[in-house]
């Protein structure tokens, strides 16, 4: 995997990440006090587990290596252990597929980074802090593909497109073209060799992470962004379980990075991107 830190020229469609107000469901103020190590509830008295899939890939994580703090989710994860008074070595990571991240149940981890789009039917079943990150989705492909000409949502329909099960990107591509023209995949890892191998004609993911994979693809390419849909603008948020006694800590304490510019600092560290992604009408 070719791992680039950093891009390049930071994506005018990226400038407001991280700026939009909270949409998730209103949680309790933290009381002072409440959120202090010592009164947190973790699985484990003095460690804050962090949970993330495997593989996970750039700008969102380096080296498939959440515990280097290097990538905007894992470098996010340690600020928020930070203000929660954890020090890096009281950070305890465990790898949790996507999809079993988000389904009901009890959790191998206090809180989990990894994309996770809030929406009503995941609340449903999770919890979601506020959000920390703003997104488009964006197609991925390559120049040899049919999808490599496509110039508008239309012309994508007749193509075979590919995404990450259980995820916004699933969900976008289903709109696309149905389910009759989408695969679906484990990891957007094996959806990216689904590409390169002819499988499919493009991949649908959340726009920084298509930058990556285009750049890690033999001549990759973005085809254009996504229209946003009529609905609210989707968003990221950490997860943690259903009425976890910590969700308000974690929400509070994002609320807190964005309002004193750490969220701004780390998407300008680590989600930059080369080029520019032209808006499929």
């Amino acid at each position: 995997m070719r791992i680039v830190r950093k891009l390049g020229v930071l994506l005018a469609a990226l400038a407001t990440v991280t700026a939009c107000a909270p949409t998730t469901e209103p949680y309790r103020t933290p009381r002072p006090g409440d959120c202090q190590k010592d009164k947190l509830g973790t699985l484990y008295k003095g460690v804050f587990t962090f949970g993330t899939d495997q593989p996970v890939y750039p700008p969102w994580y380096i080296g498939d290596n959440p515990a280097n703090g290097e990538g905007f989710e894992s470098a996010l994860a340690y600020a928020i252990a930070n203000r929660l008074g954890y020090a890096p070595g009281d950070v305890r990571w465990v790898r949790v597929p996507f999809s079993e991240a988000i389904a009901s149940g009890s959790k191998s981890f206090d809180a989990n980074l990894n994309q996770f789009s809030i929406t009503n039917q995941r609340r449903a079943v999770v919890d979601f802090s506020a959000p920390y990150f703003d997104v488009n989705q964006a197609v991925v492909t390559v120049k040899s593909s049919p999808a490599a000409r496509v110039r508008s949502v239309e012309e994508l329909k007749s193509l075979r497109l590919g995404a990450q099960v259980g995820s916004t990107s699933h969900t976008a591509a289903l709109d696309i073209g149905g389910s009759k023209t989408v695969e679906v995949y484990n990891t957007n890892g094996d959806a990216k060799l689904a590409l390169s191998t002819g499988e499919i004609d493009a991949l649908v993911a959340d726009l920084p992470t298509a930058f990556t994979v285009a750049g890690e693809l033999r001549d990759g390419m973005i085809v254009g962004q996504l229209p946003a849909s009529d609905e609210a603008a989707e968003q990221f948020g950490v997860v943690l379980a259903k009425r976890s006694g910590l969700t308000a800590c974690v929400s509070s304490t994002v609320d807190a990075l964005r309002e004193d510019g750490t969220l701004a600092q780390l998407r300008s560290e680590w989600l930059t991107v080369e080029g520019k992604a032209p808006l499929l009408a």
